[in-house]
C-alpha cells in the first residue's frame, strides 16, 4: 500500500539523515559565520543534498542494471550497509567519524564550498541516504505515485534538515549532549530494524523466484 510505503520512506530517510544530530555539526562547520551566511549555507546544502537523492532515486536502479546487479542483491547489500550505519549510531562511532570529516573541512576552507562539503556530501546525502533512496525507488517499482511520494518525502526530510540548521543553537541548548546521545541511539535501533527488513525483502525475492 502507498501509505505503508510512505511510512517506510519517512522513517528510513529521517533516521538516516538525522536532522537533530546534523544541527550540532552545522554549528561546528559554520562557527564564526554571521546569521545571513549560515542561512545561505543551510539552504544551499539542503538543495544540493536533495538533488543528489533525487538523482539516486531516478538513476540508481538503471545503473545497477548496467552493472548486472539485481535489485534483490542490492537490497541485501544495502540493508547490511544501513545496518553498519545503525551500529555506528548506537555505539557512537558515527559521531566521531562525521565530526572528524567536519573538522577536516574546516581546516581546509572554513567558508568556501562548505555547503557542498561536508554538509551536503557526505553528511546529508551520504552513502546511507543514497542507498536508502535506491532501495525505496526499487520498491516503488516504477509506479509514478510511489516515486512522486518518495521524492516528496526526500524534500520534506531535507526541509527538516534546513529548519534544524536554522534552529541549531536552540536545539543544542534544549537537548544538551546527553539528550542528543540518547536520541541518536534510539534512532540507531530503529534504523537497524529497517535495515534487517531490507535484507529480509531481498532474500524473500530471491527465494520466490
Amino acid at each position: 500500500m502507498l501509505t505503508d510505503f510512505i511510512t517506510a520512506a519517512v522513517a528510513t530517510l529521517l533516521v538516516v539523515a538525522d536532522p537533530v544530530f546534523l544541527s550540532a555539526l552545522f554549528l561546528g562547520v559554520t562557527h564564526g559565520m554571521g546569521e545571513k551566511q549560515r542561512r545561505e549555507v543551510a539552504l544551499r546544502a539542503s538543495v544540493i543534498a536533495l538533488a543528489i537523492l533525487v538523482a539516486a532515486g531516478l538513476g540508481g536502479a538503471k545503473l545497477l542494471a548496467l552493472l548486472g546487479i539485481s535489485l534483490s542483491a542490492f537490497r541485501i547489500a544495502g540493508g547490511l550497509l544501513l545496518l553498519s550505519s545503525a551500529a555506528e549510531m548506537v555505539f557512537d562511532r558515527r559521531n566521531r567519524r562525521e565530526q572528524a570529516t567536519a573538522d577536516q573541512a574546516i581546516s581546509v576552507d572554513h567558508v568556501k564550498n562548505i555547503a557542498a562539503f561536508p554538509l551536503a556530501i557526505p553528511l546529508m546525502a551520504g552513502p546511507g541516504a543514497i542507498t536508502a533512496m535506491i532501495l525505496l525507488a526499487g520498491r516503488a517499482d516504477f509506479r509514478m505515485d510511489y516515486l512522486a511520494s518518495l521524492f516528496a518525502v526526500a524534500a520534506l526530510v531535507m526541509l527538516a534538515c534546513y529548519v534544524s540548521f536554522l534552529m541549531a543553537e536552540r536545539i543544542a541548548a534544549v537537548m544538551g549532549v546527553t539528550g542528543r546521545a540518547v536520541m541518536t541511539r534510539l534512532l540507531g535501533i530503529v534504523l537497524a530494524a529497517l535495515a534487517v527488513q531490507f535484507v529480509i525483502d531481498g532474500i524473500g525475492a530471491i527465494v520466490a523466484r
